[in-house]
């Protein structure tokens, strides 16, 4: 009787694992929701100082009156096998407020795609009034793999941890579960989809709300065509040159836009 009992529980546990089994899909096409959150009381303060204080804290003052301490915005990453369209979604919401919207850092300047299998990315550059088209490689990010994990929209994510720009410490989440080595921005080169990145020391993050599983139009996953074209040693050769009287303002500024 129990040797009976034993195997009934054996084969109904088995039957359920694999009917689970049965069900899990591992998507190679996609949509993947984003939404970046960004500190901006936090930001604003890193870039006052003893030269700008007077003005710019009554700015930052009038600024805490008007406006919440996190700005957040919407985008999306289409992904079709090994190539990936990262997309800022533009609403009346995520229009940037107050006297920082102009923030680099605390807007969504870069439409990308993404040629996984070819190593190559070509990226739309919002820079003020100016538009750019930069094509290179994909950055090339050196990750270490941990062994915490993570539950994102619905899906078991492991961290990972990098430093890129030589300086931006990087948290990055991501889940086998979906098996294309893509991201939000030019976040990329994990074994599965990356659902999550943060960048503690710049107060800003990017986390999935929403995966859906769905075939995805070869023709809706293409590269941004519009734009100054040049290579991404070309554009940090510009903006370098471009931002060279901004003081200390300009290395974040610079940050912002090679991100």
């Amino acid at each position: 009787m129990k040797f009976r009992y034993t195997l009934s529980i054996f084969l109904l546990l088995f039957a359920v694992n694999h009917c689970f089994a049965q069900n899990v899909r591992f998507p190679t096409e996609g949509v993947v929701e984003y939404t970046k959150s960004v500190n901006m009381y936090a930001l604003i303060k890193k870039n006052i100082t003893t030269l700008n204080n007077s003005f710019y804290q009554q700015a930052f003052d009038a600024y805490k009156k008007s406006q919440p301490q996190f700005r957040t915005m919407k985008s999306t990453l289409k992904f079709s096998g090994d190539k990936t369209l990262f997309n800022p979604v533009v609403t009346k919401e995520n229009v940037a407020g107050g006297f920082f919207g102009n923030e680099p850092a605390a807007n969504q300047n870069n439409t990308i795609y993404t040629d996984l299998t070819a190593g190559l990315t070509t990226s739309q550059k919002l820079v003020y009034e100016d538009t750019f088209l930069v094509k290179d490689s994909v950055r090339k990010i050196t990750w270490k793999i941990t062994d915490e994990m993570r539950e994102i929209a619905g899906y078991n994510c492991r961290r990972a941890n990098a430093i890129m720009l030589d300086s931006i410490y990087v948290v990055a989440f991501f889940t086998d579960q979906i098996p294309v080595s893509g991201g939000p921005e030019s976040f990329s080169g994990l074994p599965g989809m990356i659902l999550g990145v943060a960048l503690p020391h710049e107060n800003i993050t990017w986390f999935a709300t929403k995966v859906t599983d769905a075939a995805i139009p070869v023709n809706t996953v293409v590269a941004p065509v519009k734009g100054k074209t040049m290579d991404l040693k070309g554009f940090t050769t510009f903006l370098t040159a471009a931002l060279k009287d901004w003081g200390d303002y300009a290395k974040s500024a610079l940050k912002a836009f090679l991100m």
